[in-house]
């Protein structure tokens, strides 16, 4: 049986990827336990209603998981990426989480996150060639 891989940006991909994700989550909960996986997401918008910044991740099982964090390259530098990144860890603490974690490129954000305490984890060579993924995890209630 030969796999069929399914086209970006249809309705196939996002229904499989909630399919996914279900299965995934029930393996997860099954395995350890932990059944408190809760998604969170934040935006910040300007006078306009354009999104100039937003996060979302996940807290399960006594952790926060970072996925995105973007803010509008004219609006960086003004404090909204640590606003952001305050607001969720916030609200993963009130969720009794006590680490969080991002991945970030070695061309994106490492600098911004060991800024606020995060401390590099591991790093993985070549993702993307001539790159790094990067690991960081904050113990939640430190500075």
């Amino acid at each position: 049986m030969k796999p069929r891989i399914v086209e970006p940006g249809n309705e196939a991909e996002v229904e499989l990827n909630a399919f996914l994700d279900a299965r995934i989550y029930e393996f997860n909960v099954q395995t350890t336990g932990f059944c408190d996986g809760r998604p969170f997401s934040g935006v910040i918008k300007d006078e306009s209603d354009n999104i100039i910044a937003a996060i979302n991740g996940h807290t399960w099982g006594g952790c926060c998981h970072i996925t995105h964090l973007w803010v509008h390259e004219s609006k960086r530098r003004h404090g909204i990426g640590r606003a952001l990144l305050q607001s969720a860890e916030e609200e993963a603490a009130r969720r009794g989480c006590t680490q969080s974690l991002v991945f970030t490129h070695s061309f994106q954000a490492p600098i911004f996150y060991e800024r606020y305490g995060y401390v590099r984890q591991a790093s993985i060579p070549n993702y993307p060639k001539g790159h790094a993924l990067q690991v960081y995890i904050k113990k939640l209630g430190s500075k």
